[in-house]
């Protein structure tokens, strides 16, 4: 049996100063699911964990995500300082609409929640986007094959310096 990743990609986190201490607050109320994907691998394994391979922006940075276990890629994206990078790989998402999303008021939740790389070491709130994905069928059935899995985060900053914090995006990981 095939090891599956579920890959989403959202964005609609918008960020404030606090003007008191001047830290960054998250808001997420209402991220858009901007796509996802199902990564396959042949190999099989039950364990999960993510490694990052990190390049600070000076002017230009980036960041690539590795699932340890099998040595493979699960996400590379640029970050540029005062503009705008990228995510290289995967190369293409399939979008939102492309994902059954049930109206229900059966919560769900995994076992917990990981944040796999966050090198400012921002507050998150990462419930509210959580909130907005765990009515999808594909992250139920992810749920219901591993129920005892953490669900993986991590918030890609493609924009960084004077960046507009509006270009980024939570990714979360759920293995099946």
């Amino acid at each position: 049996m095939k090891t599956k990743i579920l890959f989403l990609f959202l964005i609609g986190i918008l960020f404030g100063c606090n003007s008191d201490n001047m830290d960054m607050n998250i808001d997420t109320d209402a991220p858009n699911q901007v796509g996802g994907t199902i990564l396959g691998f042949s190999q099989k394994t039950d364990k999960f964990t993510i490694t990052d391979e990190y390049v600070p922006p000076g002017d230009f940075g980036s960041v690539k995500l590795i699932y340890k276990e099998l040595n493979r890629t699960l996400f590379e994206g640029t970050i540029h300082w005062m503009g705008l990078g990228k995510m290289i790989f995967p190369e293409k998402l399939e979008p939102a609409g492309s994902f059954e999303f049930v109206l229900t008021e059966d919560l769900r939740y995994p076992n917990g929640f990981e944040i796999v790389f966050n090198p400012d070491n921002r507050e998150l709130d990462y419930d509210k986007a959580w909130l907005s994905v765990q009515g999808l069928v594909k992250v139920r059935e992810f749920l219901a094959a591993n129920p005892n899995q953490k669900a993986k985060l991590f918030l890609y900053t493609p924009s960084v310096g004077v960046g507009d914090p509006k270009d980024w995006y939570w990714v979360i990981y759920l293995k099946k």
